[in-house]
């Protein structure tokens, strides 16, 4: 048996690779583009959904033939009714036996194998594989909790909006029409009362169903909102219970005061069209049973067909009922679905180029030609910048807060497009070539160190997964990071390199999360280090050592350092100093100096800084 299942379950590869991520921005393309990837199993969960409501149907037919020839048997034996029924009979036990477990262990394979892990798992990865390639400024514009709840529900509400497609909506349909030919067989005042049944049921599904969508789909807006309020609660909870009197209830209070009024509304449709579905069948049922009753007084119909009769109509009620309750369902999954295609089917920010080559790194210059950025504000920011570094070149960015210098190396890591002006690296142009070859030449050290939730070793290794455990220990000792390491246990008892870190890392202190975001960019060893603030948050004295580890990292690589701690970048090759936007002086740190300017200003507050200059 376990064969069998592997085989379903190896039919749809959740990693399926396919050249455009980006689903398509309405509905039922955006439902294609994922179905199209899983034709096979969807046919076969259609074709046993529909066989499956013909063997329903049959059994109610077999019941009354059973009892019909129970009632007209002349005597109680076996034998008699072999005589009389014995083929008939034999069918009857087949197909409740045989057809039915093959028809019912099709459907069950193809949907619990196949179609839930297989097929709702493509669509969160594939979604997820598109979402990730998103714009820095697409993740800083919105919460981290509300776009991982969109992706994840995109897989589910898709996959549950077509599987309810097939499992109820197909299969009532099938169903209805095999009860209307049996029904009409009979008499056609029975199929006319339960075709009435069905328009009115339409009126009814028209009249509550569009209301119902509209809901959904707020619900599901408001109820990413509040989760994402809850998450960015937890991911900041020292900041809550430092600075909010009431643990942000209030905040977390006025957000579920909106889900509960979009979702009030809701429930009371859903209550609504209960009722007027329960009123419509009671009626519907006492106008068969009424009919089929004078049918039989007249001598029109068998007690086995008033029976069989009785027991479709029944079955059918159950049905209708259960349909209008997943119609319901189905559209508050379709606006699960709007509401995420919105997100998931978003155009990239920024996107490689058509026929965008890898970077060739030869050495690493690196020139900023007449760029202007504002963040697409009118002014402010970046005002025509121009700046030439040399292969190898040891850079050093200088300036007050706001300065523009992180934003400069932004740009530079094509986190965003500059607006005018362009970013040569090598003489290539960065826009022209492929985002994640331009970040492959770069090891960056940022100021504010936020590490995954995950062991150690994954937070280094991440720099370069084909780096040996060796290669981690030494990128380790050379970032001082190997001691504390060594120390580590977390709550559930992983030691050193093994022990995870965290969310963001904050089971480290700042200090230790610097460290091993400078082990990470040695272990990568990239042409070109930027060093943003790499060692503001480290003491006096391991930022010494860490320093020395850092200028022999520096050998034969282009470098771009940020530092308010202007001792820390003072032996570089050249300083520049940046002011309101723009590049107001450039030389080595003895030519500032003795210019007297901004560069000089900033070194007198700082008396020299915190760390000892090489004279």
């Amino acid at each position: 048996m376990n064969a069998i299942y592997s085989l379903f379950e190896r039919w749809v590869d959740p990693f399926r690779k396919t050249d455009d991520l980006r689903p398509p921005g309405t509905t039922l393309r955006f439902l294609w583009h994922y179905a199209g990837q899983a034709k096979g199993p969807l046919l076969l969960a259609l074709l046993a959904s529909g066989l499956l409501p013909l063997v329903e149907a049959g059994l109610f037919y077999f019941t009354g033939r059973l009892v019909d020839i129970l009632n007209q048997a002349p005597d109680r034996s076996w034998t008699t009714l072999i005589a009389r029924a014995g083929p008939e009979l034999i069918f009857m036990a087949v197909t409740v036996l045989f057809v039915r477990l093959v028809v019912t262990a099709l459907g069950a394979l193809v949907e619990n194998q196949t179609i839930a892990p297989g097929f709702y798992n493509l669509i969160r990865w594939q979604a997820n594989a598109h979402v990730l390639r998103q714009s820095y400024a697409f993740f800083q514009n919105d919460f981290a909790g509300r776009i991982a709840t969109k992706v994840w529900q995109a897989g589910q509400a898709a996959g549950d909006f077509i599987l309810t497609l097939i499992q109820v909506i197909w299969y009532m349909a099938v169903y209805s029409v095999t009860t209307l030919m049996l029904i009409g067989s009979l008499d056609w005042r029975l199929a006319a009362i339960v075709v009435v049944w069905i328009i009115v049921f339409g009126f009814i599904g028209r009249h509550y169903l569009p209301v119902i969508r509209r809901q959904a789909e707020e619900v599901s807006e408001t109820g990413s909102m509040i989760n994402g309020r809850i998450i960015d609660s937890y991911s900041n909870i020292q900041t809550i219970k430092l600075n909010t009197p009431d643990g942000d209830e209030a905040y977390l209070r006025e957000g579920f005061d909106r889900f509960l009024g979009a979702l009030l509304p809701f429930f009371r449709s859903l209550t609504g069209v209960r009722m007027a579905l329960t009123a419509l069948s009671g009626l519907m049922i006492v106008a068969v049973a009424a009919l089929s009753i004078d049918l039989w007084t007249k001598g029109a119909m068998t007690v086995g067909e008033v029976s069989f009769t009785l027991g479709l109509v029944l079955r059918l009620n159950m049905m209708l009922h259960r349909l209008m309750m997943q119609l319901n369902g189905m559209l508050r999954e379709l606006g699960l679905i709007e509401n995420s295609m919105r997100l998931v089917a978003a155009p990239l920010g920024l996107e490689d180029r058509a026929g965008a080559k890898p970077l060739k790194v030869t050495k690493g210059a690196i020139k900023v030609d007449h760029v202007i950025f504002h963040y697409g504000k009118e002014g402010g920011v970046l005002d025509n910048i121009s700046l030439s570094i040399k292969g190898g070149e040891r850079v050093g960015l200088v300036g007050h807060s706001g300065a523009g210098k992180t934003t400069l190396i932004n740009l530079i890591l094509r986190l965003f497009d500059v607006e005018k002006g362009r970013i040569l690296i090598d003489r290539q142009d960065i826009r022209d070539v492929t985002q994640v070859s331009l970040r492959q030449a770069f090891a960056v050290v940022s100021q504010e160190t936020a590490l995954l939730h995950r062991s150690l070793k994954d937070n280094i290794l991440i720099a370069r997964s084909d780096a040996s455990e060796e290669d981690v220990l030494a990128a380790a000792r050379q970032a001082e990071a190997d001691e504390f390491i060594a120390s580590l246990e977390d709550f559930k008892g992983r030691k050193a390199f093994e022990a995870f870190v965290g969310e963001r890392g904050v089971k480290l202190s700042g200090g230790q999360r610097q460290r091993i975001a400078i082990a990470r960019a040695i272990l990568k060893n990239a042409p070109i280090l930027i060093l943003d603030e790499a060692t503001s948050a480290l003491d006096s004295e391991v930022e010494a050592s860490i320093q020395e580890n850092l200028h022999s990292l520096m050998e034969g690589k282009t470098v771009i350092a940020i530092a308010h701690r202007l001792s820390t970048i003072a032996r570089l090759d050249r300083l520049v100093v940046m002011d309101h936007g723009r590049i107001v002086e450039e030389g080595t740190h003895e030519e500032l100096l003795a210019r007297g300017g901004i560069y000089a200003g900033l070194w007198a507050r700082q008396s020299g800084g915190f760390i000892g200059r090489e004279e």
